[in-house]
């Protein structure tokens, strides 16, 4: 399974009513958290009822907790958009 997929069925715990998942690894070609894998910068837009009434702080959590210490661990960057 690519890290696309890993990346997008864990967010599904969260019952997304909108969620993109953004390879942006090619923007970061050459920078120090390139790994040369392809799969290093990641960026994910997602609206979930259940994050509305949270601070920004506590999103973030949300999104790193449904990610699981894998994932989070396998990728340099995360840029996290709440709709």
């Amino acid at each position: 399974m690519s890290l696309e997929a890993e990346i997008r069925e864990s967010l599904l715990s969260l019952s997304p009513t909108h969620l993109e998942v953004i390879n942006e690894s090619g923007q970061h070609r050459g920078h120090a958290g390139d790994d040369g894998s392809g799969e290093s910068h990641w960026r994910v837009v997602v609206a979930a009822p259940q994050l509305a009434d949270l601070s920004r702080i506590a999103r973030h959590r949300a999104i790193h907790a449904a990610l699981g210490k894998d994932i989070i661990g396998r990728i340099h960057a995360l840029a996290i958009d709440i709709q």
